[in-house]
């Protein structure tokens, strides 16, 4: 029996490291490509620019997706061992699925190798906007690589990308989007929550950082809606100006503000550090707050056992709510479900408008 319990932790062991290398992989790399194709390939000679951005894409498209597979089957191992993976196993599988559709299969079919930049609706990314105009820099850039036949199929990727977000986030919540969808964030603070973060303890918000991140995300959220009118108003024929500088801006700040920063909570922080201001997860997140997104926490009796706050990524108190049976109804939740997993009495659910009616009917 005691050689049995050492076998599996000695497994266990083998998988978190095996996981906490996979993801430091991925840092290393995604750092050193990315410099590349935003720092150096305006320099390198056509040979040399054509193969790093070639190898920016393989690493994004297909690296990216065995990572994720990968992460995926050994995330679920390592929990499973401890209690359930219901909802988990949920968002891994969308994560999957989405990874597959945006990094494999949609860009053989459209041959676009770059077609994850327009898997992220507004307000988050204005480049559809910036592709949609053709006296800009970024269209000029990647007409000759796209053609026109290919920027049209970009923007139609786009538009069902926002379609499908829409209205999923009308029927799930936030959830939809943070803990099926999001390529950007979302899937490595759910494939690799088991080894977040890399460096030193899972750090919990308090009070004081809590209300800093909240400033945070309405400060992010005010720029992005910035960018979109501006390239919204460029668009309509305004005669704006500087329109390269902005365009440098929005690449800067999400090379420092929000790829460097997102990778800087992965090893010292938390997965979803860049979730607390993320300005697309703060509009879906209004959005699950329009139709219903909440925790139950009545469908039994709470021991207040601690055990939902502890597993919950975003800080959120669902234990005092959980002690009269009160529903959590947080903007800052992602819908992960964590806490529903780590319940040991099944108290907790999540739930919109849209379940509870799909609940009743059956």
């Amino acid at each position: 029996m005691a050689n049995h319990r050492n076998s599996n932790e000695t497994k266990a062991s083998n998988e978190i490291k095996a996981l906490k290398a996979i993801l430091w992989v991925y840092i290393i790399l995604c750092l050193i490509i990315a410099g590349l194709n935003f720092g150096y390939v305006s320099r390198a000679t056509p040979e040399v620019a054509a193969f790093i951005s070639w190898l920016w894409g393989f690493y994004e498209n297909w690296v990216k997706t065995s990572f994720i597979v990968i992460g995926s089957f050994l995330t679920l191992r390592i929990i499973g061992a401890s209690g359930r993976t219901e909802m988990r196993k949920r968002n891994l599988t969308g994560f999957i699925v989405m990874a597959l559709v945006v990094h494999i299969v949609g860009p053989i079919l459209l041959d676009n190798q770059e077609l994850y930049f327009f898997a992220m609706p507004l307000p988050w990314t204005t480049i559809p906007l910036q592709l949609m105009n053709t006296n800009t820099a970024f269209y000029l850039k990647y007409l000759p690589v796209f053609g026109f036949t290919g920027i049209t199929l970009a923007l139609a990727f786009y538009l069902l990308i926002t379609i499908v977000v829409l209205v999923g986030t009308l029927l799930w919540g936030r959830r939809w989007q943070c803990a099926t969808l999001c390529l950007f964030n979302g899937f490595a603070s759910e494939v690799f929550d088991p080894v977040m973060p890399l460096l030193g303890t899972r750090k919990k918000l308090k009070a004081r950082g809590l209300k800093l991140f909240a400033y945070l995300r309405w400060l992010f959220l005010a720029g992005a809606i910035g960018f979109t009118i501006y390239w919204v108003l460029y668009l309509l024929g305004l005669p704006l100006s500087n329109s390269e500088t902005v365009a440098k801006i929005e690449t800067y700040k999400y090379l420092s503000a929000e790829l460097l920063m997102a990778m800087f909570f992965w090893v010292a922080f938390s997965g979803r550090g860049y979730c607390y201001y993320c300005p697309l997860g703060t509009v879906v997140g209004l959005l699950g707050k329009l139709v219903g997104q909440r925790i139950t926490t009545n469908q039994s009796n709470c021991i207040q056992c601690g055990r939902c706050n502890a597993a919950c990524p975003m800080a959120i108190d669902l234990k005092s709510s959980a002690a009269t049976g009160r529903p959590v109804s947080e903007l800052r939740c992602v819908g992960c479900g964590h806490c529903v997993d780590n319940c040991p009495t099944e108290t907790l659910t999540y739930s919109t408008h849209f379940l509870e009616i799909i609940k009743n009917k059956k």
